[in-house]
């Protein structure tokens, strides 16, 4: 149709300038990382608490994509993949990813043409009282079928910069997405252990009534026999009551832990049931790396230095508005008086030209968006900052606590065999009549405490053993997250 021919013709010029549009605002660049600008000179060979631990062979594996794997624990394997299918915080962040998506789309339009049609059919009657014109009265119709065309030429940078914007929001959106992914994982391994070392906490208790039933049965022969006080029996009967009421009270404990796991799983409460197993996992080795890489392996870390490039595009849409706006605007299509002539060729009409907007007065409103845009991109940065550095803090803490641990827990063992052993010396005193009854009470109370004890600093290692996971950012890296091209198509 001559009329498309002739319409592309006066767009072309338009989408020549587009191609050699200049674009305002900063050029972005990495800001430097806490690793180097804390430090000064080059970031550091390791982490401060990593002098004793026992580093990774060079050429490692980093910790797989299922890193609880390193566990060991079939049970704890499957609760993760459950939880992967139906946490609803992991479908609240996987719809925001799939909006930051559409996102893209949304202000890729920008790019094009934007072309809509109003068709519409009319007759019209003239007045015998119009004013100035004294026509004669007629009936006629109106047949419009008008196309019309706008589009800004995008000079500054502006639609460009919206469109970058929303791809680093995306990128930011999918490690945010990680994130979430990182710590409910971590967090159901966290109350898994919790679980478990509140099952090995019941089982010591329940073995430890059988002993006391034993030692209450012992008195009472003994107070029968004469060889002991009333008194022994009493102490003995309270020891057991006592006992008997922790072993009660770590119901609570599990109960709250199974009901978080329901919950993380995407379940209510009342339809999950784990069965009571002890703990018997040992701390796996765990490949800590060197501080440099902790950035590339935190998704959140990922997240806020994308959101720094986002909020760098902001400063330049900013700075745009202070140029004028070109829009391109065209007006085609065919007017007839009716159906038969509508779309004739005589019919036809159309209008092409650019137009300008300038904003000459706005008392400062550009000036503050400017200033406002600014003080995003520098919080952005202090953010990015200060997510690695809680990330080093996290990193350290956890190895300190799992090389402590470590030593306190050997400690622990040898407590726990000379309470152990104690208690057997003050029974086999107390049942030959050479100490009374207290001795054996605070013996018994000493090897439970101690036991007790252990079970909870092997929780505490499984623990810190997750977080530490956690805080290296599981198995997840980098290149994990999606590139700006692939996200060209939204």
């Amino acid at each position: 149709m001559r009329f498309a021919t002739r319409f592309s013709g006066a767009l072309a010029p338009a989408l020549a300038l587009v191609i050699s549009a200049c674009t305002v605002g900063p050029k972005y660049a990495r800001p430097v990382a806490p690793v180097s600008s804390v430090f000064k000179e080059a970031p550091p060979d390791s982490f401060k608490e990593t002098k004793d631990w026992k580093l990774a062979q060079p050429g490692a594996p980093s910790l797989p994509p299922k890193w609880w794997e390193v566990f060991g624990d079939a049970q704890l394997t499957a609760l993760e993949e459950q939880a992967a299918a139906g946490n609803q915080d992991l479908k609240i962040a996987e719809a925001r990813f799939r909006e930051a998506r559409a996102m893209i789309r949304f202000n890729r339009a920008s790019e094009f043409p934007t072309i809509s049609t109003n068709p519409s059919v009319a007759s019209i009657r003239n007045s015998q009282n119009q004013p100035y014109f004294p026509l004669r009265t007629s009936t006629t119709g109106e047949f419009t079928l008008p196309f019309d065309l706008s589009y800004e030429v995008d000079f500054w940078g502006r639609v460009r910069r919206t469109v970058n914007a929303a791809r680093e929001e995306a990128q930011a959106t999918s490690a945010d997405l990680a994130t979430a992914t990182l710590t409910i994982q971590a967090e159901l391994a966290y109350d898994y252990f919790e679980l478990r070392s509140a099952d090995e906490q019941k089982r010591l208790l329940i073995d430890t009534v059988k002993a006391y039933n034993d030692a209450l049965t012992l008195t009472e022969n003994r107070f029968e026999g004469g060889a002991s006080p009333k008194s022994d029996v009493a102490q003995a009967q309270t020891q057991l009551n006592t006992t008997t009421a922790q072993e009660t009270d770590i119901d609570v404990e599990r109960a709250q832990y199974e009901h978080a796991i329901a919950v993380l799983l995407g379940k209510p409460p009342a339809e999950f049931n784990l069965a009571a197993e002890p703990v018997h996992e040992a701390p796996p080795a765990i490949p800590v790396g060197l501080p440099s890489q902790l950035l590339e392996r935190r998704p959140d870390i990922a997240a806020a230095e994308r959101r720094i490039q986002e909020a760098n595009e902001q400063i330049g849409i900013a700075r745009a508005a202070f140029f004028p706006t070109v829009v391109l605007s065209a007006t085609g299509g065919f007017e007839g008086s009716s159906i038969l002539n509508w779309l004739n060729w005589p019919s036809r009409f159309w209008a092409v030209g650019p137009s300008l907007a300038e904003t000459l007065f706005d008392a400062g409103r550009r000036r503050a968006g400017s200033d406002v845009a600014i003080a995003g991109y520098d919080a952005a940065v202090a953010t990015y900052r200060q997510t690695a550095l809680t990330a080093f803090q996290q990193v350290e803490d956890n190895l300190a606590a799992l090389r402590v641990l470590e030593n306190e827990e050997k400690q622990q063992r040898g407590a726990v065999a000379s309470a152990e052993e104690s208690l057997q010396l003050f029974t086999n005193r107390y049942q030959g009549g050479v100490d009374n009854y207290l001795q054996v009470i605070t013996a018994q109370t000493t090897a439970l405490t101690n036991e007790r004890y252990e079970i909870d600093i092997q929780r505490r290692r499984l623990d810190a053993s997750v977080l530490l996971i956690k805080a290296l950012g599981g198995g997840w890296y980098i290149n994990s997250m999606p590139t700006l091209p692939s996200l060209k198509k939204g």
